[in-house]
């Protein structure tokens, strides 16, 4: 049986226990742990975006400029070549800075003559198993 450390939260007071002592304390009472599952796999750095605009690449075919509000001073510029991607969604961007599974970090790019500040990112770019997702969403960015 799988349980949420966040649930048990909700039910007993293990504020003051990681996962993994937790784990052992349960172990150590004769409820065995067989293994604590991350669901983080490394992730920082991402937002939710509102994609405020949405314009074709002035220098290639399958790339999208789009203007992105995440909460910033100025909404950012980033190139998606997903085809999904369109004006007035909701979307997750990770950041400059920004940290993916497998230690994956997002940097200032120049794409086709344009710079992109950020990624907008698909379920699969953030670690989300495909078996949890319908398949409408496997492809192309995670709409929110």
């Amino acid at each position: 049986m799988k349980v949420s450390y966040q649930w048990l939260k909700d039910y007993v007071n293990i504020s003051d226990y990681t996962a993994s002592e937790l784990a052992e304390m349960l172990t150590r009472s004769g409820i065995e742990v067989d293994m604590i599952e991350e669901r983080n796999k490394g992730v920082s750095g991402v937002v939710v975006g509102h994609i405020l605009d949405c314009e074709p690449h002035p220098n290639a075919d399958k790339l999208r400029v789009c203007q992105i509000d995440v909460g910033a001073e100025a909404p950012l510029e980033i190139v998606c070549g997903a085809p999904n991607v369109a004006a007035g969604q909701k979307v997750p961007v990770a950041k400059i800075g920004a940290v993916l599974p497998g230690n994956f970090k997002i940097k200032k790019a120049k794409l086709r003559g344009v710079t992109s500040q950020g990624m907008v990112c698909s379920a699969k770019e953030l670690g989300v198993n495909d078996k949890l997702l319908p398949k409408d969403i496997q492809e192309g960015i995670w709409v929110l």
